[in-house]
């Protein structure tokens, strides 16, 4: 018998916890909640998890804090609860490292279907998405290593490289000299469908494209095409493990 997916709850709202816990079980899966950083790297530290549900708002380490640290050791996905309205955190989630997020209040059924989503998106992914498929990328005197997740320049400096910005650029670089829109980009970087004012994506881009060098007002890597979406122009060689 297959073992129940489990989740880590990581807030500061004891009702919370209590609340998400007991409606995760009822529906199959096995939960564990805690309220701050330090619980949750006991917690990993001492078990095996498949997604973290993590709060943006904690005491000592914040949501986003703890995201980045995660996401420089573990690939494991992680849902982020934060403030209704607040843009600026929701991109910030996503480029810490952050799978999804979900303004509260938000009801337990959203959560969970959010959950099952996540995991089942990662799970299914292509092999041409999946790290092991090759180990390093070659773009335009650039390297991305997979395995080390560290993006090369051309000069041969080595510099990190995680969360929503390698996952975006994983994603140009499987799908060079195609046009992609906004929806698509969501959809194969973050698992996740646009909302009509959801202008992440386009941050996302920028900061992609000052990572690169890629002027943004005359681009040459990924270049815009209004109305259309964004195009990733250099050929990409691959090379295996």
């Amino acid at each position: 018998m297959d073992r129940p997916d489990h989740i880590l709850i990581v807030d500061d709202d004891a009702e919370i916890r209590s609340l998400l816990t007991r409606y995760l079980e009822k529906n199959g899966l096995r939960a564990t909640a805690v309220g701050d950083g330090r619980a949750m790297a006991r917690a990993l530290d001492g078990g095996s998890f498949d997604l973290i549900v993590l709060d943006l708002m904690l005491p000592g380490d914040d949501g986003l804090t703890l995201c980045r640290k995660l996401r420089a050791t573990s690939d494991i996905p992680v849902i982020m609860l934060t403030a209704r309205g607040d843009e600026t955190d929701r991109i910030v989630g996503l480029e810490m490292g952050a799978d999804d997020y979900l303004p509260k209040p938000f009801s337990a059924r959203e959560l969970l279907a959010r959950i099952k989503v996540i995991l089942r998106r990662t799970r299914s992914l292509p092999p041409n998405l999946k790290p092991q498929a090759e180990h390093l990328l070659r773009f335009a005197g650039w390297v991305l290593d997979t395995a080390r997740r560290q993006l090369v320049s051309p000069a041969g400096v080595a510099t990190p490289i995680g969360g929503a910005e390698y996952k975006l650029l994983r994603v140009f670089l499987d799908h060079p000299n195609r046009v992609l829109d906004r929806d698509q980009l969501l959809d194969l970087s973050q698992g996740r469908e646009a909302d009509p004012l959801d202008r992440s994506i386009d941050v996302q881009v920028s900061r992609l494209r000052q990572r690169l060098g890629d002027d943004p007002r005359q681009p040459v890597l990924i270049k815009t095409l209004r109305g259309e979406g964004y195009v990733f122009t250099a050929p990409v060689e691959r090379l295996g493990a």
